[in-house]
């Protein structure tokens, strides 16, 4: 096969599926000479409203190949494809004496819990929450009627906290082992759309994860792994600094001398357990603020100019550095998406956004967030989870129970919002009028509102009046990080802190690399005769 780079195609012929006269043109030789094409990277380039277009790279198979080659050997954008395949560990010598057990069930311990299942390590999947189809029914009663499952919410079960958000894996990791290859090549084999191997910020859905997550479980079954849902870590034995056994639900013990901790960043409880059983957990910056939703059609309007009928709908990334020096972004953005009610326990609320994957509903939504850091919460280990819970409890009382939402010129004026303007909300769960500045500390609510206008700039549409804000964003990523060493395990032996919980991921993707690399790591150093 050949690649090819940098094709250049207008949106009207891409959408038109004219492809192989614009490889012909760069490669100089006709259609007939073309034999099948496959995209392996597809971008578009809309800095010029006037002159939109997509950009390629195609692995071709052809007539002629070495002529082809020849022809174009001063072209650095064709060349050979390259062999670009995931290349599995080498079993290692110790003797595993027990099953590996892995605590929780997001993308780092599914992703663990695959590649041990595939080479036979049998593992043990621990999951407080249920499994997703049950997870979905509860979820959906709870942004109906307000009722909370502690441990099945839109944080915990089967699948993580992606569950319910827009499934992006997009990445910034360099993978010249082509883990991330491994990620994307699993979710399709399981159901997602093969487009996520080749498009610019690809996304899988809400909706479609929720299929591929039921694909993956079964699939682990099927080589011999185990699920127990319903199962909170709430013990771990040690004997001699290793792990030797776990216990579930304050009863049940199970022995394991290999422990993973993918716990996802809202494991609390089980946070403060580690600690008390000696486990080093350190504090971490993060990130803290609002959402806000604009209508989808002034984004696409703002980002694509006149032809954004003809296009997907149009995503945004925005940055800035307030005058105190703090950073200020965008986070999570979610074209034709929810804001969703994503509290997960008792009187407090945290709130998140998802979008299914045709994106199509009237809004988009996006996280806008401000970095804080030990500075403003302590140096104690829990102090930025403490942090958080005070923020989420304030936010639990402004809202009345329910999100807390405000026009943004009523923000911006410091003014409690008492009806709604042209933007109609869209969200998952109840939501009441309230002015979010009672909420934030000055210095997170200043560096948004200066912010503002910045973002204006590149989004026109960005500071409407009528734009809504909610709140509280509080749950970008962990607020802790559980040290491992270059073997991946932390200071007791055996466990091997793992994803995003742990403060060695964010997002989807980069906690299914930690958690294949977690499983490379012991498989590398134990032998599965069991």
């Amino acid at each position: 096969m050949i690649r090819i780079r940098q094709i250049k195609i207008p949106i009207e012929d891409y959408k038109q599926k004219n492809i192989k006269k614009y490889i012909c043109k760069k490669i100089k030789c006709t259609e007939e000479d073309i034999n099948k094409i496959k995209i392996i990277k597809q971008s578009l380039d809309a800095r010029k409203k006037t002159n939109i277009f997509y950009i390629l790279e195609v692995d071709i198979t052809c007539k002629n190949q070495q002529t082809i080659l020849k022809k174009n050997i001063n072209n650095n954008d064709v060349f050979k494809s390259p062999e670009e395949k995931y290349k599995y560990p080498i079993k290692g010598n110790k003797e595993l004496k027990n099953r590996p057990i892995i605590i929780g069930s997001g993308p780092a311990g599914l992703f663990c819990a695959y590649l041990l299942a595939e080479l036979g390590y049998q593992p043990i999947i621990i999951e407080r929450g249920e499994k997703v189809e049950d997870r979905i029914k509860t979820v959906e009663e709870f942004w109906e009627t307000g009722k909370l499952n502690l441990n099945s919410n839109v944080q915990f079960g089967e699948g993580g906290a992606g569950t319910f958000s827009d499934g992006k894996l997009n990445t910034m990791t360099h993978d010249k082992e082509f883990r991330q290859k491994k990620v994307f090549e699993t979710f399709i084999e399981n159901g997602a759309n093969s487009d996520i191997l080749s498009i610019y910020n690809p996304h899988i859905g809400t909706d479609v994860l929720r299929k591929v997550i039921k694909n993956i479980r079964n699939k682990i079954i099927n080589l011999g792994g185990s699920f127990l849902f319903n199962s909170c870590l709430t013990n771990i034995n040690i004997n001699n600094n290793k792990i030797t056994s776990i216990e579930i639900n304050h009863s049940q013990i199970i022995d394991t001398n290999i422990l993973v901790l993918a716990l996802g960043h809202s494991a609390r409880d089980t946070f403060e357990m580690l600690i008390n059983k000696g486990i080093n957990i350190q504090a971490k910056p993060f990130a803290v603020g609002i959402r806000i939703q604009h209508p989808q059609k002034e984004i696409n309007k703002s980002q694509f100019g006149e032809k954004y009928e003809i296009l997907p709908p149009a995503s945004y990334k925005l940055t800035y550095q307030s005058s105190t020096k703090r950073g200020v972004y965008s986070f999570c953005m979610c074209p034709g998406g929810y804001v969703v009610n994503a509290s997960s326990e008792m009187g407090r609320i945290a709130i998140n956004g998802m979008s299914n994957y045709k994106r199509n509903s009237e809004n988009a939504n996006s996280a806008i967030v401000v970095t804080i850091g030990p500075q403003d919460y302590g140096i104690n280990p829990l102090d930025g989870m403490n942090y958080q819970r005070q923020l989420e409890e304030r936010a639990y009382e402004i809202g009345n129970g329910k999100i807390p939402i405000q026009l943004l010129k009523d923000f911006m004026n410091n003014k409690k919002t008492d009806k709604i303007g042209k933007v109609s909300p869209i969200f998952k769960g109840k939501y009441h009028l309230s002015n979010l500045n009672t909420i934030l500390p000055e210095y997170i609510s200043n560096s948004i509102k200066e912010a503002i206008p910045n973002f204006s700039k590149k989004i026109k549409c960005f500071d409407m009046d009528d734009a809504i804000l909610a709140g509280i964003e509080s749950r970008t990523s962990s607020p802790i990080r559980i040290p491992r060493n270059e073997e991946y395990e932390s200071n007791i032996k055996g466990i091997y802190p793992c994803g995003e919980g742990s403060g060695y991921s964010g997002g989807i993707t980069t906690s299914a690399i930690d958690g294949i690399k977690v499983a490379e790591q012991i498989i590398k150093t134990y032998n599965n005769n069991l």
